[in-house]
Parts: C-alpha cells; structure tokens; sequence
C-alpha cells in the first residue's frame, strides 16, 4: 500500500525557511520557541536529506539570519519582494528536486510566509506550513494569514508532525535521531 500523498515526504520536500532576521526575530512573541522549533526542522532535514534554504528581506535594514539558524542554511541572496518566489535563485531551488511539496516556516506569517505560500500554490506547489515555527507580531495578523492560507488549500502541521512524517518507520538510525529531536525541551522551559 502506497503513502498518502497528503503526507510530506523527505524525497519531495523542500524547507524554506523565510527572513528569520536579527532585527525582526526580537519583534515576535515567543521568538525563542519560534527559533528552536525552525532549529529543530533544520536539523531534522538535514537529517532526511531535504533541501533547506532560508531567505533575508532587506539584509541591509533588517540584518541577517539570526546565528543560531544561519550556520545550517542556504542562504539566498537578499530580496526587496515580500514573496520568496520573486528571490533570486529561488527558483532554480524549487526545481532541483522532484516532487513539489514546500515546508514553510519563518516570519512575518502576514506578510513574506503568506505571500509566498499563495504564489507557490498558485504555481501548483503542494504547501504546507508549520503552524509552530512561523509567527507574527499582532496575534490577529497570526491568526488571519494562517485561515487564509488554509482557505487555499495550504496543509497546517507542526514541527513534530512534520519529523515523524519525513521519518515514516520506526526502528532506524534516523528514528532514533528524530525521537531526540522531539523530545528536546525547549530552553527557557
């Protein structure tokens, strides 16, 4: 029996993790769990052999990737368009791999994430997006890009949905890596 195909698959998938940046980080509520969730994705994609790229709005304004995700990603170069699509080499990363699933996670949830999310579905990319590794300063602005998302068809998971998913069976070396992930406790709790 095959699969689903609404599961994410370490084969297709690609993470893109979006403007994770010094100046704008502090800004989000819960920042440090924000920042240890999209750790822990990295990490667990590296681990399954998932392309990982992060991006930067305005570098020059906003700073860089903060060092605690910037040492583990691709970082494409900087862009001045909210969505990620309009990157440079952002397209050429989408088609390095088959398959056309997409894993978001990163800031503003309103603005650059949700903005991505509708150009890659509207150009057939099956999106999902994890809920507890994107954030926004306004609550509302949180939770009304997350609806509108989900009223496009884009797939809401979580950090460890998304790691038990890319690893699949029990009883590996890569099963053991992710429980570790997963029973991390995050710092400061």
């Amino acid at each position: 029996m095959m699969n689903s195909s609404l599961l994410l698959s370490a084969a297709t998938s690609r993470l893109v993790v979006v403007d994770m940046q010094e100046k704008l980080v502090p800004t989000i509520p819960g920042s440090d769990r924000l920042v240890w969730n999209i750790s822990r994705l990295i990490r667990g994609a590296k681990l399954f052999e998932v392309p990982t790229l992060g991006t930067e709005q305005y570098p020059a304004g906003l700073g860089h990737t903060v060092p605690q995700l910037a040492a583990d990603l691709t970082i494409l170069p900087d862009k001045l368009s909210f969505s990620c699509v309009g990157g440079d080499g952002f397209a050429e990363v989408m088609a390095s791999r088959v398959g056309n699933q997409v894993l978001l996670a990163g800031i503003e949830t309103h603005v650059c994430v949700l903005q991505t999310a509708l150009d890659l579905t509207t150009a057939g990319f099956q999106v999902f997006l994890a809920v507890d590794a994107t954030g926004s300063r306004g609550e509302l602005d949180y939770a009304t890009a997350v609806r509108r998302m989900e009223s496009v068809g884009v797939t809401l998971t979580t950090t460890e949905s998304v790691l038990f998913e890319w690893c699949r069976v029990a009883g590996s070396e890569r099963f053991k890596e992710t429980s570790r992930l997963v029973r991390e406790v995050c710092p400061g709790d």
